[in-house]
């Protein structure tokens, strides 16, 4: 089995992982978590769960809402400009000719039949149209600089006008391209990306698609290999589409659609990080054992903000055949009973983009606007998450305390 992972399934993960167009989707889509989350905190405080806060805040309420447009209302604009600014400098092209062309052609794709630019696309509906518009744009820009087809200027003209003439060609190539295939054509772009990624989206809206993803994550993190990066050039843009729609109904007093949303696999699966590990390090903390003590003293700062490189490291999880089964398991089975308790109605869906690294019950309560079930959910989280791995973690702490009982013997010996 190990000789498998390493040798037939981790390659081709890797691969996909480190692909230069999947790194430049999952480190552009980073570009705009600081707006969301800027977003988020208005909203928050717009709608604290404090009774009387709105009367409270009266005609501000309404207008501490307004950043939302601003942020959440543009993430694919942005996306758009973040994906093809870091594609460009993979190729060493220069990234802010790319980003103004694929602004303008992204802009471009946006009309309605009545030829006006529909910026209710710019926000999370365009986010599938900005991942491939920007990657034509690069590419088209590569394509002519690469085959040197561009305006020559003599020596001696600043670099920001040769700069300039170089991007022309590309830029109007771009442009009449787009221009027809929506314009002359009628052919609606962003419906048509949509449409042609909505079975990976339906996928990832799903249990069954969550506990593929979990678990491949979790597969990957026994290997020694960050699971989530590898992942999230793909999942990402979807995660991100499905929070702005849920804040936007949230905000609207609509039903809650989406309930994987980015911040359901931070806060309602991975208590203390990715593998559910926060019960491991509570076993640890008590633990008989020198070294595992020391582990779980290490381990317990960071654990409590979702980072638990010390954990998979410092045990170790990575290949390790013990803890390889409660490292799959324990996610999977939280992602279950979170999954079908918010399915149910039990505990709130995300709506609130918060950072990643707050720590469990005020993450889950932030995040889902203030519900109080959904942060009982996530101490529960956590007893669960000790359940599951103290069996396996007893096992290794048995062998352990023999080798320390061992190394005892042997200093006595050495001393007297």
């Amino acid at each position: 089995m190990q000789s498998f992972l390493e040798n037939k399934f981790i390659p081709v993960l890797m691969k996909i992982g480190n692909n230069v167009i999947l790194v430049a989707i999952r480190n552009g889509i980073a570009f705009t978590l600081p707006f969301i989350i800027a977003g988020s905190l208005f909203l928050i405080i717009a709608n604290l769960p404090i009774p009387g806060w709105s009367e409270f805040l009266g005609p501000y309420a309404n207008k501490l809402s307004v950043p939302v447009q601003a942020t959440f209302g543009i993430i694919g604009l942005i996306a758009a400009i973040g994906i093809s600014y870091n594609l460009a400098k993979q190729y060493q092209l220069d990234g802010l000719s790319c980003c103004c062309i694929t602004v303008a052609v992204f802009v471009l794709a946006q009309l309605d039949s009545d030829y006006k630019i529909n910026v209710d696309n710019f926000g999370a509906a365009g986010l599938f149209s900005a991942i491939i518009l920007s990657i034509f744009t690069v590419y088209t820009v590569r394509f002519f600089i690469t085959h040197k087809i561009y305006i020559r200027m003599p020596e001696g003209v600043p670099p920001a006008v040769l700069q300039s003439f170089i991007s022309l060609v590309p830029a109007v190539v771009c442009l009449t391209l787009v221009w027809f295939v929506r314009v002359i054509l009628n052919f609606d772009i962003n419906a048509f990306f949509t449409l042609l990624l909505s079975p990976l989206v339906y996928g990832l809206d799903t249990l069954p698609g969550m506990l593929v993803l979990v678990a491949l994550i979790s597969l990957l993190w026994s290997c020694g290999i960050h699971g989530t990066n590898v992942l999230s050039g793909i999942t990402s843009p979807i995660f991100l589409k499905f929070i702005a729609e849920n804040t936007q109904a949230y905000l609207s007093g609509q039903p809650v659609p989406h309930i994987t949303a980015e911040g359901f696999y931070n806060f309602f699966i991975c208590a203390g990080g990715s593998g559910a590990t926060m019960g491991l390090v509570l076993a640890m903390l008590l633990s008989k054992s020198r070294y595992y003590r020391s582990i779980g003293r290490v381990s317990f700062g960071p654990s409590i903000f979702c980072i638990n490189e010390p954990v998979i490291f410092g045990v170790p999880m990575v290949l390790n055949p013990i803890m390889m089964f409660p490292l799959i398991v324990a996610p999977l089975v939280i992602c279950t009973c979170s999954y079908l308790l918010m399915d149910f109605g039990i505990i709130g869906r995300p709506v609130f983009q918060i950072p990643w690294t707050m720590p469990p019950i005020l993450n889950a309560y932030f995040a889902t606007g203030g519900n109080i079930p959904a942060a009982i959910w996530s101490g529960c989280m956590i007893i669960i998450s000790t359940i599951i791995y103290y069996p396996f973690f007893r096992i290794m702490e048995v062998k352990q305390l023999a080798i320390e009982a061992r190394e005892a013997q042997l200093l006595a010996e050495v001393v007297h």
